[in-house]
């Protein structure tokens, strides 16, 4: 397996692999709070390895990461850190802008964490207008509920670091699961008013920063979920960014 993270590759490397494709996959994640039983970078560290299990299957480099993300609403939690919106845009546009001098004329985010949406999306349409490259995104978990219809059984499956987080991490990172530390958390929130946009803090919703049922997680359930996450973005790649 060839490395594809730009980080590991002398200068000799990265000027033949910038020859032999067009396309920058750039993760996106966080550090916070992820229940009591997985690590407080498992977003990111996700991330990560997702980008690299892409790039092992198409042409591909992998860009550097910012390893924090918008994380205010979690900031109760110890150790979750917090970037704002506008500073994440910035330093990933200088990024992108920099891989774009190199002749990078795709970009693909992969993104693990929601607050991170919004000025990514905005960016990309920037990056698309301004330099005239293509960009595609993926918000990780929301996507996912689709994918793993027929493999997670939990009703709070995606609920955070919830049956369908805590599956992944068994199958991707399983050395950072603390496994004795696995529960099950319902959410305190009440929420009366599910279509209107409130902003509770997380606290509200939890406290131990787990919402749903992780101990309905597995290392076969994480498989089959990346695998066919997997799947769909490489084909999703190859139609429309290459």
């Amino acid at each position: 397996m060839a490395e594809n993270r730009i980080k590991w590759m002398s200068w000799v490397e990265f000027d033949k692999r910038r020859k032999e494709t067009q396309l920058a996959i750039l993760p996106s994640g966080a550090v916070e709070v992820y229940g009591p039983h997985l690590p407080l970078g498992s977003d990111i560290i996700i991330a990560e390895k997702i980008s690299q299990l892409i790039a092992d299957r198409i042409p591909a480099i992998v860009g550097p990461s910012i390893e924090i993300g918008e994380s205010k609403g979690l900031s109760a939690f110890p150790g979750t850190l917090v970037i704002s919106p506008e500073n994440l845009k910035a330093a990933y546009k200088d990024i992108c802008v920099s891989l774009i001098k190199w002749g990078f004329k795709s970009l693909f985010f992969v993104n693990t964490h929601l607050g991170n949406v919004v000025p990514l999306n905005q960016l990309a349409v920037e990056l698309q207008e301004e330099h005239g490259v293509k960009c595609g995104a993926v918000d990780w978990w929301r996507f996912l509920q689709g994918i793993s219809q027929g493999i997670v059984e939990s009703n709070l499956a995606h609920g955070h670091a919830s049956e369908t987080g805590t599956s992944i991490m068994l199958y991707l990172a399983p050395e950072y699961v603390h496994a004795d530390q696995i529960t099950k958390t319902d959410s305190l929130y009440d929420d009366k008013y599910p279509d209107i946009i409130k902003y509770p803090p997380f606290t509200a919703y939890t406290s131990n920063g787990l919402i749903g049922d992780a101990t309905k997680g597995s290392r076969e359930k994480g498989k089959l979920i990346v695998e066919k996450a997997v799947d769909r973005l490489v084909n999703f790649i190859k139609d429309v960014l290459l």
